[in-house]
């Protein structure tokens, strides 16, 4: 039988997004709450000042492009405190959503805008020339790119989001409410294997996951208590409900940074006061070791989230040992609007390595590669239900048949067990686990011992192909620790081997050796984009490649 959530279950609201947040009777905190604040400038919205701006952009998409329902606006833009007002501005027209990463080249962003099928474009000055290409080559006009931020275009090719409204005495639009079983966002998954997809999220799956998150760990953080900041990024599914939609939901204030500068980052936290942080897996490493953190009080933090990698106990007692922050992980994917589990604040430690325990209204189970389920403690991939899921894959029925069954579980892709105190654990990818010799070698628990090895300051491991020994091997990709080893080599590499093999089975040490990276490919929630060395490692020499490793 799947396992249930051990949290009661919640009611969802037969509501859209804009209906839970602005319509709602029972939020216990005032119009004038400072919602949304900008880390480097005065600027400040409030929660009346949101819904204000919100409406205007939503009757203005109406009034001057005649947007109709469930056309697609895409935003190809860092954080910032504007990405609220136009998302529910969008909203408003009873649009949809697509966020895209602003590190994408400008084909990679029209791909997006192509397959999405977007009608406009929504972008801050330092990316307009990219967003421009990008429009062009998909037959988006320039008077549909707009900007959003503190800066204007002086060469007056776009508009700003806040001259896109209804002028005076113009007719004024009704909101078009959406059904709970519409679209609200095309959440184009990482591609860590290929092409992104797009991820159909309705409203009823986010507004789920917002009060589910609620439910659960969100039961720890108040409006009058605390502040987050917003570091994650906002086009990724994970900063977007995590942070865009919930601290609108809950009235509590978040600092947003633009993007992840350690000093900035440190910073914020010591003036503002802030008390919860989402962040991956490198933020917990350099809070573990750069001498910066020492300069700044961060008393103020409860607690510190982690996703997207599973993190090693050692590590968690590393931060928590330096600077008495307590840190407990989450889990979730852009398929699941996404967060699924976090371990509660008071077992954030008797649980580590876990991600905790599955939020209400959900069920679970880990199947077997035949197909059977597996009981606690054995290991294998974990499917989920829940009004959270998806609605399938955009233009795309077949990768959609293969990851939903028909009684409505999402296979996951992901390795893992649950114990008997309901605590789930993720040990690595399906088609990331590397085959040596019949044996499987997940990467993720390499990384995670990896990650101790003070040369080491962040990791990937792929599979390569060895043709003398007709197998997969293990490879390691590693940012070399630069303040100690600005010029890492064969004895480093050798060393780290060396060290990596005294703690692991024989069938885990690294016999693809080691290639020293300058970063190491990401996507925007910071999952490891295996793809991008699984490309270049057919041109690699690695180093560390002695004897030793090849036993």
């Amino acid at each position: 039988m799947p396992t249930k959530s051990p949290f009661p279950d919640v009611e969802i609201p037969d509501t859209d997004l804009w209906g839970l947040m602005f319509d709602r009777k029972d939020r216990d905190f005032p119009d004038n709450k400072v919602i949304y604040r900008a880390v480097d400038s005065e600027r400040k919205y409030t929660f009346a000042d949101t819904k204000t701006l919100a409406k205007l952009f939503g009757q203005g998409l109406r009034n001057l492009w005649d947007w109709q329902k469930d056309e697609v606006l895409a935003l190809y833009t860092p954080n910032d405190i504007d990405i609220a007002p136009v998302i529910y501005g969008t909203f408003f027209a009873g649009g949809i959503v697509t966020p895209a990463n602003p590190g994408y080249s400008a084909d990679e962003l029209a791909y997006q805008l192509h397959n999405s099928g977007a009608h406009a474009l929504v972008t801050t000055k330092q990316y307009l020339n990219t967003a421009l290409e990008a429009a062009r080559k998909v037959g988006i006009p320039n008077d549909r790119v707009i900007l959003l931020g503190v800066e204007k275009d002086e060469s007056h090719r776009v508009k700003h989001w806040s001259n896109i409204r209804t002028t005076s005495g113009a007719l004024r639009y009704r909101r078009r409410r959406a059904k709970p079983e519409d679209l609200a966002f095309l959440a184009f998954s990482s591609g860590t294997t290929g092409l992104p997809k797009g991820v159909m999220l309705t409203h009823r799956n986010i507004v789920a996951d917002l009060l589910l998150v609620q439910n659960a760990v969100g039961n720890w953080y108040t409006s009058e208590n605390d502040k987050f900041l917003g570091v994650l990024p906002f086009f990724h599914i994970y900063g977007l409900t995590g942070l865009v939609h919930q601290t609108l939901h809950r009235g509590i204030e978040i600092v947003v940074m633009p993007a992840f500068d350690i000093e900035t980052f440190l910073k914020t936290i010591q003036e503002h006061g802030i008390t919860f942080v989402y962040v991956a897996p490198p933020v917990i490493v350099r809070l573990s070791r750069d001498k910066m953190v020492d300069k700044f009080d961060l008393s103020s933090i409860k607690m510190i989230t982690s996703g997207a990698a599973p993190l090693t106990k050692e590590l968690v007692d590393a931060v928590h040992k330096r600077l008495k922050i307590k840190i407990n992980q989450a889990y979730g994917l852009s398929e699941t609007s996404p967060m699924t589990h976090t371990q509660p604040w008071d077992e954030w430690y008797s649980s580590v390595g876990s991600v905790g325990k599955m939020f209400p209204n959900m069920l679970a189970k880990y199947m077997s590669a035949e197909g059977k389920e597996l009981g606690p403690g054995e290991v294998g991939e974990l499917w989920l239900s829940g009004p959270n899921i998806f609605k399938g894959y955009w233009k795309n029925e077949a990768a959609t048949k293969d990851s939903l069954t028909q009684d409505g579980f999402f296979k996951t892709g992901d390795i893992g067990f649950q114990d008997e105190q309901h605590n789930f654990y993720i040990t690595d990818r399906v088609k990331e686990l590397i085959k040596y010799k019949g044996f499987q070698v997940p990467p993720a628990e390499l990384e995670g011992k990896l990650l101790e090895n003070e040369l080491v300051d962040d990791v990937a491991v792929i599979g390569v192909n060895d043709e003398e020994q007709h197998t997969e091997v293990p490879r390691a990709y590693i940012v070399a620790a630069q303040d100690k080893f600005p010029k890492a080599g064969e004895s480093e590499a050798q060393s780290i081997v060396n060290w990596l093999s005294n703690k692991v089975a024989n069938h885990k040490r690294l016999r693809g050796g080691i290639v020293f990276i300058d970063e190491i490919p990401k996507s925007a929630s910071g999952k490891i984009l295996r793809r991008v060395l699984k490309q270049r490692s057919k041109e690699d020499t690695p180093l560390g490649l002695t004897p030793r490793a090849k036993l």
